[in-house]
């Protein structure tokens, strides 16, 4: 991939973060931090079995960025789950350590006009705690077992589950239980000083069909001329993943899924409930819960962990839950969620001297990062979601009202999906909402 300035030079992931102790390892070269800093989160959601509309309202039962609650494109949409393809947009320059507003020109393949505006934020206003808030209330003595298997195949292997009785476990155990690998969090840590895209100015969704392939560039008061730059198609928005399951709860469930070229690896992990027991399994081959992966991995992390048989490679296509370890639960009791590793990307200009002596002075950094996810009610045959002519010529009198409940809109205004009601229900039980 060419860039948009000849003395841009592109970072390896683990070179992005520019400080002067990090410019020590090997070589004594004064490094100062860029004037200003970019970062572009690129995702794509979506739910098992359901087709990919444009333009879906966000919903108040996934997880959100900070701006979360308000059902509109918000920032911090790419770190949730609602279905649909989400951008966040930060930058932080310290020409303008207040924060500045700013314009980021997008490649026509955008259909999203010439330009998005970043505005910044506003100070955070203080919490208000009134008295006998939940906050302040004592929490109950958990009660039930959380049971903790890993790795695909048909049956459950010779050592699992790992068993955490929560009535019991003290704090070490509960540190040794879930201290396994997570994703470090390398995404801007907006705040007062930053400028971002969504904003109260501009909420347009990102269309089915956008592109991030070409120029972009970035302007605005403090911020450098320089800052432009040229995106491939590996660091595009990843398509919506297909994922495919066969089994009830009480069988080996199957998963496949069509191979994805962007995708750098995998990772699956599920959990539901049975009875006062929580049930974590997930496709690593490594025994901790796996909870805090579904995010963005640099890509050393990514390769090291394929590596160790923490991720499946991009070239897998299937996974097994082993049998029978949801069965007992509740239909739809049991959730999976999938994510597809893209490749990071960074940006600096001008590049680095190859004189250890010469000082650094990068005008900018720029990063980009790429996930796709969906997720999937096991032992529910979510395939048929996606097939609105299935269900036609097949309900009888009796059967009317119940089709009706299941083939509702998610939110009013929204187009009826098949199966909708089904799904939405289970996902508000697992959250025990």
């Amino acid at each position: 991939m060419s860039s948009a300035l000849p003395g841009i030079v592109r970072l390896t992931a683990g070179s992005l973060i520019l400080t002067a102790a990090g410019a020590a390892i090997g070589q004594q070269q004064v490094v100062k931090p860029p004037v200003a800093q970019y970062w572009m989160d690129v995702a794509t959601h979506s739910m098992a079995g359901m087709p990919e509309m444009p333009g879906m309202p966000t919903l108040p039962f996934f997880g959100r960025g900070p701006g979360g609650g308000s059902g509109a494109n918000v920032y911090g949409n790419t770190r949730g789950m609602s279905p649909g393809r989400w951008l966040d947009l930060a930058l932080h320059t310290r020409a303008r350590p207040s924060g500045t507003e700013a314009s980021h020109a997008i490649p026509a393949g955008m259909q999203m006009g010439p330009a998005l505006p970043l505005l910044p934020l506003p100070p955070a206003a203080p919490a208000q705690r009134e008295p006998g808030d939940p906050s302040e209330s004592v929490p109950e003595k958990p009660s039930g077992r959380i049971l903790i298997y890993w790795g695909c195949g048909e049956s459950v292997r010779a050592g699992q589950p790992r068993v955490i009785d929560l009535a019991s476990a003290g704090p070490a155990e509960f540190g040794r239980a879930f201290g396994g690998r997570f994703a470090p969090d390398r995404g801007a840590r907006v705040g007062p000083g930053y400028a971002t895209w969504p904003n109260e100015k501009s909420r347009i969704e990102v269309p089915k069909g956008a592109s991030l392939a070409g120029e972009h560039a970035v302007s605005g008061d403090g911020v450098p001329a320089s800052l432009r730059f040229t995106l491939g198609q590996q660091q595009d928005f990843i398509p919506p993943i297909q994922l495919a399951s066969t089994g009830g709860l009480a069988d080996s469930i199957a998963l496949q899924w069509q191979p994805l070229s962007a995708a750098r690896a995998f990772y699956l992990h599920a959990m539901g409930s049975i009875g006062k027991d929580m049930v974590l399994w997930s496709s690593a081959e490594t025994p901790d819960t796996g909870m805090g992966l579904i995010d963005y991995l640099p890509n050393a992390t990514i390769d090291r962990w394929v590596r160790e048989r923490v991720l499946l490679p991009a070239s897998e296509t299937r996974c097994a839950v082993p049998k029978g370890i949801f069965s007992g639960g509740n239909e739809g009791s049991a959730m999976l969620r999938m994510i597809a590793y893209g490749s990071e990307l960074g940006f600096a200009h001008p590049p680095r001297p190859s004189d250890p002596r010469t000082p650094w002075e990068p005008e900018w950094s720029a990063r980009v990062r790429v996930k796709a996810t969906t997720m999937a009610m096991l032992g529910m045959d979510m395939g048929g979601m996606a097939r609105p002519g299935d269900a036609e010529g097949q309900r009888d009198a009796q059967g009317a009202d119940r089709q009706a409940q299941e083939e509702k809109p998610l939110l009013p205004g929204m187009p009826v999906i098949p199966g909708a009601g089904k799904a939405m229900d289970a996902i508000r039980g697992i959250f025990g909402r």
